[in-house]
This record gives C-alpha cells, structure tokens and sequence, in this order.
C-alpha cells in the first residue's frame, strides 16, 4: 500500500514538472508572437521611410542581437503584415499569441476567411499540430471535413458528448499515405491501416488511442471480430471502427449496432461513457444512412474516406511479382539448406 502511495506521489510530482515546463513553453511562445506584433506595428506606422526601411530596421537588430534569430528582412515584413491583418482586434490578438509564428505565418498566407482560419487555429490548441500536419490539413480541406458526417449523436449521446463527437468524427478521411492496387478488399485496407497505425491516429485526431485490429469479442460458443477497436481519452469511450470497400448498405448498421452493444457489454467499465460506432465506406448516399441510422438505437457516425488507390504505372512495372517472389523464396530455403 505504502507502495502504491509511494508511486503516486511521484506521478503527480511528475504531472506538475511537465505542466510548469508546458506552460512557460506556451508563455515564451506568447511573449514572443507579441514581440513580433509591436515590432509590426512599429514598421508599419513607418511606411514614410521608404522600402529600404525593413532591410535597415533587419541590419540594425542583427548587429544589436546577433545571438538571435528572426530578423531576417523577409520576417521584419512577415511582422508587418502580421500586425495589419490583426491589428484592430483583440480577441485575435490573444488567440494567434498561442500559436507558433510559423503556423501564424502559413495561416495568414493559406487561409483567408478569418472565420474558416479560426477552425484551424481550434484544430491546431486542440491537437498539436506542427507546421508540416498544418499544411496538410489545409490542403486537404480539413475545415469541410470536421464535423460533416452522418450521425445520430444528437439522439443518443449527452448534449457534451455529442457535440464532442460530431467534432471528432470527420468526413471523408484522407488517408493518402496508405496506397493500394485497385478492387483492394477490406482486410487490405485494415492491415495497410495497422500498418501505418500512427499516420491514421493522427488523421484521426487527439485523443483516440489505438487497441487492435480484428479485436475478438466472445459470446456463447462464438467469437466476433471487430475491424479496429480504439478508445477516445476525452470522450472516455470505445470506438468500433468497421470498414467497408464500397458503397454503404443499410445492413451494415446492424453489424456495426451490435459490435457496439458487445463491447459495451463485455468491455465497458462503468467509468466509461457509452460506445461509439464509426462506419467508413468508400461511398454513401446521405439520405439511405439518415434513415438507416433512425432504425438503431445505439450512436453511429458513417463517413467516407479516400486513399491512394494506385500506385503509378512506372513504379508498378518495377515492382516484382507474385511469381519472381515465390520464386525469390523458393532459391532463399535451397541456399539456406546448401548453408545447413
């Protein structure tokens, strides 16, 4: 027992060092973001200097703090536009404060509608996005995709729960680092997902962290399986991910309904909020899943997702086939055995 108290309290001591580090990271972050704001606006009430004045004002700080960087000329004019695109609002000022400079920079340059920007920003506190997942899911039109799927969780889920949900599922995923031959099946796009497990936890978004794939759930004298079983830390829920390559069908909502009730019966912890159910397809009409999701009674959002069907003809012809593999193994065991 002393034990168990013993590792406690190193735990919370540990908890509290990385809170205190992660909030003077986010506090330098801000003091810095807000010195590029005051230095922006010092320039930008300065125009009647000419253009040379940003190279000046970037020669000067340099010579001043040759130790410190971001004084190039190129980020004395970022600074300036930074300043002028948030300089009459507050509330702004405040919440780009939060961000790291390069993604306010890449939000200014990509995202126009301050409203659509604000999306991304959400996105970005919410999931720790660095630069590079910022531009990936701008390109792929995460703001479209968040929040769009078919779903009851206003049904059936608590109202917190359910617009938390509806936040975390999107529509369509894009899983376009997952790249398969053309009429691929459903255990193909499962073992390319479970391969590429942490590329999809992060399409996925925070949060869900991931179990296993085929998950067996027993019942009686026989065993079910469930595609991919993942567990959403902030919902405090299971999530039955089942995947189809095709089209959705009604009928699908009644197996993935009852993985859902399994798990909630087999594996749920009264701790635990209700289980989830996530049916990706290749293709849905919205209003057969509407009426296919009226027929059930547990919560269930469908959504499409896309990959990288095909890899493209000059690597395809390079690839080896099934026959020079076999082939490649069957010469391997001779030599093996000539070895022996």
């Amino acid at each position: 027992m002393l034990e168990k108290d013993f590792k406690n309290v190193i735990n919370e001591i540990k908890e509290d060092i990385k809170s205190t580090q992660y909030k003077t990271m986010q506090e330098v972050n801000s003091n810095l973001i807000m010195l590029y704001f005051r230095l922006g606006k010092i320039v930008s009430d300065n125009k009647a200097y000419g253009n040379n004045f940003t190279k000046q004002v970037s020669q000067e700080l340099k010579l001043e703090f040759p130790n410190m960087k971001g004084f190039s000329e190129r980020n004395i004019r970022a600074m300036k536009l930074f300043y002028e695109e948030y300089a009459n609002d507050e509330k702004w000022q405040q919440l780009v404060a939060k961000l790291p400079w390069g993604h306010n920079l890449l939000l200014i340059e990509k995202i126009k509608d301050k409203e659509i920007r604000k999306i991304y920003v959400e996105g970005i506190l919410k999931n720790g996005w660095s630069r590079n997942v910022l531009a990936i899911q701008i390109k792929s039109g995460y703001h479209n995709r968040i929040g769009s799927s078919s779903n009851n969780f206003n049904e059936l889920l608590p109202p917190v729960n359910s617009d938390i949900a509806k936040n975390t599922v999107k529509d369509p995923y894009v899983f376009d680092f997952i790249t398969l031959k053309d009429d691929y099946k459903e255990k193909e796009l499962e073992i390319a997902m479970v391969e590429k497990i942490r590329d999809v936890l992060l399409e996925l978004g925070k949060g869900f962290s991931f179990i296993g794939n085929q998950y067996k759930i027993s019942m009686s004298d026989k065993d079910y399986y469930i595609d991919l079983l993942f567990y959403h830390l902030e919902l405090r829920c299971y999530i039955v991910v089942e995947l189809k390559a095709n089209e959705f069908k009604p009928e699908y909502i009644g197996q993935l309904g009852f993985y859902v009730t399994a798990v909630d019966e087999t594996l749920r912890k009264e701790y635990d909020n209700q289980t989830i159910g996530l049916l990706l397809c290749r293709e849905k009409d919205r209003l057969t899943v509407d009426w296919s999701l009226k027929s059930t009674n547990v919560p269930i959002g469908v959504s499409t997702y896309n990959v990288r069907e095909k890899l493209p003809d000059d690597i395809m012809s390079k690839l080896p086939t099934e026959e020079d593999i076999n082939l490649h193994i069957d010469i391997k065991e001779e030599e093996d055995k000539i070895e022996d």
